[in-house]
């Protein structure tokens, strides 16, 4: 995990100096590839454990964790010098993931992260970063994910203008309680500690105040894990094979908290709300037939 704290550093440095919004930005056309590899045991179990899927000794991979695997690769081009987002203050917005087909974890999986599209936002600027993984050249396993950069948007609506706000800002379906989930406030820097990601925005009150914040907030990317864990999308398979989320973040988790895990009877919809009542994420899935 050295190479993303490096990214990291990086991306402070080198934020300042980036203008989102200006005319004519483009994205990097690198294609970031990672040797093939097998799964770790330890830090596989590490992360079954804090996301709380099932720990079987054999089984495919967490849906979400390729994504881990692979994040570095996009930390890596989002703080590119040739970059056009700062990484510094990007929000990360949604997600999507297709499994083609179960991974296990002794199989060699060579995952590839690229930059796809900057559309425009009603509130800045949105990248699209795309990883897919492969075995053996045969495409297993892709995803995508926006991240928002916040800036004052040109007057034009754009493809994510007003039309889209107000299916943006719709109230969340009622989902009825499934399970209530009490997140410490050291869950941050545990999930770091596993995934790699460091972000100061996760780890402590301090740091996270210095973004905005008053307290550190839990990762959007465990918020979808540990959802998935509770729809069936651990490794022995309960409830059908999971093979598609789509997940918008909708608030932060300020840590500590107390969260509601809510599911429509199907369990093909989700979400995860504060006992206020609001919304942090919203989320939908499809199962192996």
């Amino acid at each position: 995990m050295t190479s993303l704290s490096a990214s990291l550093v990086r991306g402070a440095v080198t934020s300042p100096f980036k203008h989102p919004g200006r005319p004519g930005a483009t994205l990097p056309t690198d294609r970031l590839t990672l040797p093939a590899a097998p799964a770790v045991p330890g830090p596989l179990a590490a992360y079954r454990r804090i996301c709380g899927f099932p720990a079987p000794e054999s089984g495919p991979l967490p849906l979400t964790y390729p994504h881990v695997l692979a994040f570095p690769l996009a930390m890596r081009l989002m703080t590119g010098r040739d970059f056009p987002l700062p990484v510094v203050g990007l929000v990360h917005t949604w997600i999507e993931i297709r499994s083609h087909r179960p991974v296990q974890p002794g199989e060699a999986l060579e995952p590839t992260v690229y930059a796809a599209e900057l559309t425009p936002h009603r509130r800045g600027t949105e990248v699209t970063m795309v990883t897919e993984a492969r075995v053996g050249g045969e495409l297993v396993w892709e995803s995508r994910s926006g991240y928002l950069s916040r800036h004052a948007p040109k007057a034009e609506a754009g493809p994510k203008g007003e039309a889209a706000t107000k299916g943006e800002e719709a109230q969340a379906p009622a989902l009825p309680a499934v399970a209530e989930w009490r997140l410490p406030g050291d869950l941050g820097r545990r999930y770091g500690a596993v995934s790699g990601d460091r972000n100061p925005i996760h780890l402590h009150p301090l740091t996270a105040r210095l973004f905005g914040f008053p307290r550190a907030i839990a990762h959007g990317m465990w918020t979808v894990a540990r959802c998935l864990a509770e729809a069936g999308g651990g490794p022995d398979g309960r409830g059908g094979e999971l093979r598609t989320v789509r997940a918008e973040f909708r608030a932060p988790v300020l840590l500590p908290a107390t969260v509601t895990y809510a599911a429509d009877p199907a369990g093909n919809a989700f979400a995860l709300r504060s006992a206020s009542g609001r919304v942090h994420l919203t989320g939908t899935v499809t199962r192996a037939l």
